[in-house]
């Protein structure tokens, strides 16, 4: 008696990140989205800058850590603002309106790059 072939079922983990990109797109608000982008962009952009320095060169290696510490930098900071913008993390955050975590955010924007453009010499 010959087997019954099943359809083809796709792996555990492909079903997993599926179910996880369904439910981040259904439950995830849409500045939430906006701020991840941008996380996304920083994280790969600071990922170029180190397989740069590492595998073409490094010669103004003061520019190097400037830029990738502004990445680093700004990174934490818009993390942040996630966090605090996040509606499920209201109990954390009761005293900050998503208004004063912008500002904040904006504010150490500019400290930090103040600080990246002085180090550039």
């Amino acid at each position: 008696m010959p087997l019954k072939s099943s359809p083809a079922q796709p792996p555990a983990a492909t079903n997993a990140v599926q179910t996880l990109w369904k439910a981040y797109n259904d439950q995830t608000p849409d500045r939430l989205k906006f701020i991840d982008a941008f996380l996304f962009f920083l994280m790969l952009s600071g990922v170029a800058q180190f397989l740069y320095c590492v595998l073409i060169t490094d010669f103004p290696f003061n520019a190097f850590l400037a830029g990738f510490s502004s990445n680093v930098g700004q990174f934490v900071l818009a993390a942040s603002l996630r966090s605090q913008v996040n509606p499920e993390n209201k109990n954390e955050f009761k005293e900050v309106s998503p208004e004063r975590a912008f500002a904040d955010f904006a504010l150490g924007s500019i400290v930090l790059h103040f600080f990246v453009y002085n180090f550039l010499g």
